[in-house]
């Protein structure tokens, strides 16, 4: 980075979810808790897929990579969460907040692509059912998920590399519990045109094509269940659906509520509580969301655990 007026930051001090100290001790519980059910929940996912021959199918497939992110994601931030609650001045240098920057980027856009990739597959199993083994083949499948790794790979880069232009001069306490976009951008002693003018065109793809591609898929698996004569049919193509909804409207309404908030300062304190949904809620309740009420993810966890004890 090019010198600025001031002196560079090597180091950035997290300022955390709150500063009130009576609340420390049970939000650190808390948290905990929720991170463990989440690294339990879909490390169990992943398990039972990768081990269970009659849960590889292209539905499972996408499940098993979404479980994946969702890990990946939430251990990205939620130790350095951790840590603000017990610590008085939760530091972490310029370095590695750039590659919490980074990954944070690259794992919430995969989510994005692979819910997309998702609502495709049921779209195609409910409305295109005989022609559904030839459309999502393994080679369809393995390239849905390749480009949304290669899609988040080039938004994160993109993202990352604009924030490696800047400069950051005395300013260095981020009002947030990790280095999300706009709090570090809020640091720079530089001007963040660029950063603000990439951030808009890539949210802008990034929210409207995934959305978009949901919507319309789910436009023709409602128009497609209305035509079934028998209500015990309509009940059973919805009851596929309604999962894979529910973790739709949870990752996509509660980053929505984050990012089309106005950028002011008196509002972070709520865009930090809304942040919450999207790096600690959402990645706990989609294991739960995907297996309570799943039979296939019942049967495949019995015959694990049949299988250990023989």
């Amino acid at each position: 980075m090019a010198p600025g007026n001031g002196s560079l930051v090597t180091e950035f001090i997290l300022k955390g979810l709150t500063d009130r100290p009576e609340l420390q001790l049970p939000l650190f519980l808390l948290f905990l808790l929720m991170y463990m059910v989440t690294v339990l929940g879909n490390l169990s996912l992943v398990t039972l897929i990768g081990l269970n021959s009659h849960l590889h199918t292209p539905m499972y497939f996408f499940l098993f990579n979404l479980s994946l992110v969702d890990l990946c994601y939430s251990s990205v931030f939620t130790p350095k969460m951790l840590m603000n609650f017990l610590l008085e001045k939760n530091i972490i240098s310029y370095v590695a907040c750039m590659v919490q920057f980074f990954f944070f980027m690259f794992l919430i856009i995969s989510e994005c692509y692979v819910l997309t990739s998702m609502a495709y597959d049921r779209y195609v199993a409910i409305c295109k059912p005989l022609l559904y083994n030839v459309i999502m083949s393994p080679n369809v499948c393995l390239s849905l998920m390749l480009g949304s790794y290669l899609v988040a790979c080039f938004g994160a880069m993109a993202h990352t590399g604009c924030m490696l232009r800047l400069t950051f001069c005395d300013a260095n306490i981020i009002n947030h519990y990790f280095c999300d976009l706009l709090p570090v951008l809020q640091l720079s002693c530089t001007s963040t045109y660029v950063n603000e003018l990439l951030d808009f065109i890539l949210g802008a793809f990034n929210m409207s094509v995934p959305s978009l591609t949901i919507i319309i898929s789910y436009g023709y698996i409602v128009s497609n269940i209305l035509q079934v004569s028998s209500v015990r049919g309509r009940s059973k193509a919805f009851s596929t659906c309604t999962s894979h909804i529910t973790a739709v409207s949870l990752f996509f309404g509660s980053g929505a509520i984050m990012y089309l908030q106005p950028s002011s300062a008196e509002s972070m304190a709520e865009r930090k509580i809304s942040s919450v949904f999207y790096t600690n809620v959402v990645p706990m309740m989609n294991p739960l969301i995907y297996s309570l009420r799943n039979q296939d993810v019942k049967l495949a966890l019995r015959k694990t655990l049949l299988r250990r004890k023989f």
